[in-house]
C-alpha cells in the first residue's frame, strides 16, 4: 500500500472538506428542527453528527458557518437552548433533502418540504411525524470552533452543538425488547458529493475480552 501525505494547511478549506466527506464515510444525518424567536419551525439536514454519550445522552451536532455567519439551525438551537434530532431514513429522505435548500429565515423548511409538524412533550421545539426516530434535545452546550489559523484568526467556522436526549421517541415496529431493528428504520447515511447510502451488507465481530 503506498500512501499520499497531504499537509491540511497547504491546500484550500474545500480541499480540506472533499478528503473528510469522502474519506469518513458512510455518515449518519440528522434532520435537526429549530423554532426561530419569531415562531418559525426551521429544519435542516447535518451530516457532521453523532453519539456523545450514554450517561446522559448526548448527541452532537456540527453545523458549519457561513462566511462567519451562523446558519438558522445553530442561532435558534442556542437562542432557545432546544432542538430535535431526527435520524433519516428511506422513507422521508427526499423531503428532508428539500430541507437543504438555503431558505431565508423566515421561511420553514418543514413547510417547504410538505412534512408534518408534531408536538414534543418536554421541549417547545416540534420534530416532524414522518421520522421513525426523534430525539427531543436541550441544548447542553454551544462550542464555536474552527477559523483559519492565518488572516480570520477568532472568528469561528462551526458551531458544534451538543444536545441532552430528554426524549426518545421510535415508532413501535422498529422496538424490540429495548432494541431497535435497523432493517425496519431503513437508515440513509451520506457520501461524498450528491450520493447517500442505504444500510448495506451486515456482519458481526464479537469483541474481544
Amino acid at each position: 500500500m503506498t500512501m499520499i501525505s497531504i499537509d491540511p494547511e497547504g491546500q484550500s478549506t474545500q480541499d480540506n472538506y472533499k478528503l473528510l466527506i469522502g474519506g469518513i464515510i458512510p455518515r449518519p444525518i440528522a434532520l435537526v428542527t429549530t423554532l426561530s424567536e419569531e415562531g418559525v419551525l426551521n429544519a435542516a439536514p447535518f451530516s457532521f453528527f453523532n453519539i456523545v454519550a450514554a450517561d446522559p445522552p448526548m448527541i452532537a451536532v456540527s453545523v458549519q458557518r457561513k462566511s462567519g455567519i451562523q446558519k438558522d439551525t445553530a442561532r435558534n438551537a442556542i437562542a432557545k437552548r432546544q432542538f430535535v434530532t431526527h435520524i433519516a431514513d428511506e422513507r422521508y429522505v427526499e423531503a428532508l433533502n428539500v430541507t437543504a435548500a438555503p431558505a431565508p429565515p423566515d421561511v420553514s423548511e418543514v413547510e417547504l418540504a410538505g412534512l408534518t409538524p408534531v408536538a414534543s412533550e418536554i421541549i417547545t421545539v416540534p420534530g416532524v411525524a414522518e421520522a421513525a426516530i426523534r430525539l427531543e434535545c436541550v441544548l447542553e452546550q454551544a462550542i464555536p470552533l474552527g477559523g483559519t489559523l492565518i488572516g480570520d484568526a477568532g472568528v469561528p467556522s462551526t458551531d458544534l452543538l451538543i444536545g441532552r436526549v430528554v426524549r426518545f421517541h421510535i415508532d413501535e415496529k422498529l422496538y424490540n425488547n429495548g432494541r431497535i431493528d435497523p432493517e425496519a428504520l431503513k437508515p440513509v447515511s451520506r457520501l461524498a458529493g450528491n450520493d447517500y447510502a442505504k444500510l448495506g451488507e451486515r456482519f458481526t465481530l464479537v469483541r474481544p475480552t
